[in-house]
């Protein structure tokens, strides 16, 4: 059993698992490893992508992008956000509503030019993907979750929302609190029913619950578990250095680091080319630096496989690597 194997069985609790780092490094890979082995413990679990340019379509040579939770192999799912179709839900919904508030057939041109040069704003796919994680994390229909976040800069864009949105949906809802005490007594004198701003209201604060919710278990360390994914590079390290630190201003629970790409040391015994010699060398350096750096909190080294991560025979050797014994 790993460092990693037994972090996970001294936490039972810890059901949200997120990986993390540059692009490029495997986290994708370890997501897709770490459902793996929990789905063999008998866990239901669901894997799932908020990078528009995911990967575990191609990981488990499944087409699952934009099909919602697809079963991979029992107890085992996998999601890759659609973030165009999240927003023309939205555009559906605008529009919906206009028509039944104006009692229209159809909604006016200018209408909808504005509807459609909203949806090109890059915020709206940003919050469209933000609203889906949140819909996936309140959920509750699977026993754990893990998360293939985007890269550094973007997962901290991400990861801040949860406070802005929140921040904004109470000053919306406090605003709209003082509007409904009028109301209240408009609707008394009148003998009306539960006005409009009424169901508005009660709308905002469902966002605002939802968002409360899912920004508490990312920010818990007793239910999530963050892991940053390195390799022995001097960039790397360097970074991943600077992210941890950005990472906990937003009160992220980091809870160890995974060096990938590690080349096996047994082969510097071997007859190899000086190239290959020399970049053990170098890889011996920097695995001392991420010791000396992260220390006890490397929770696992992974090889460099000879081949892409594809397939569930690749998946499973790397579940091996990252939490011991045959998967």
């Amino acid at each position: 059993m790993t460092q990693l194997a037994e972090s996970f069985r001294a936490n039972p609790n810890r059901r949200y698992i997120e990986f993390g780092g540059k692009g490029g490094l495997g986290k994708t890979t370890f997501s897709a490893a770490t459902a793996y082995w929990l789905a063999k413990q008998g866990y239901k679990v669901l894997v799932f992508s908020v990078d528009p340019q995911a990967s575990l379509s191609d990981i488990f040579e499944r087409p699952i992008f934009g099909k919602g939770a697809v079963e991979i192999i029992p107890n085992l799912f996998a999601q890759e956000v659609d973030a165009d179709q999240r927003i023309k839900a939205y555009q559906d919904q605008i529009r919906k509503k206009i028509l039944d508030m104006y009692g229209m057939d159809q909604v006016p041109d200018e209408v909808e030019h504005y509807i459609q040069a909203a949806a090109a704003e890059p915020a709206m796919e940003e919050s469209a993907i933000f609203d889906a994680v949140v819909d996936i994390v309140v959920g509750g229909n699977f026993d754990y979750y893990i998360y293939d976040l985007v890269p550094l800069g973007h997962a901290l864009y991400y990861l801040s929302m949860a406070s802005i949105y929140n921040e904004w949906i109470a000053k919306i809802t406090k605003l709209r609190e003082e509007m409904e005490q009028y109301s209240q007594v408009a609707s008394i004198m009148e003998r009306k029913g539960e006005s409009e701003e009424d169901q508005i209201l009660a709308e905002l604060q469902d966002i605002r619950q939802r968002i409360s919710t899912s920004s508490g278990i990312l920010t818990d360390r007793e239910k999530t578990a963050f892991y940053f994914v390195v390799t022995p590079e001097d960039m790397i390290i360097r970074d991943t250095v600077k992210a941890a630190s950005l990472f906990a201003k937003y009160q992220v629970p980091i809870c160890g680091y995974i060096v990938n790409r590690v080349i096996p040391h047994e082969l510097a015994q071997q007859d190899i080319p000086a190239y290959l010699r020399n970049r053990i060398t170098m890889q011996d350096k920097y695995l001392k630096e991420i010791d000396e750096t992260f220390g006890k909190d490397v929770q696992a080294r992974v090889p460099e496989f000879e081949r892409d991560i594809t397939g569930m025979e690749m998946i499973a050797r790397v579940a091996g690597e990252l939490f011991g014994g045959d998967q």
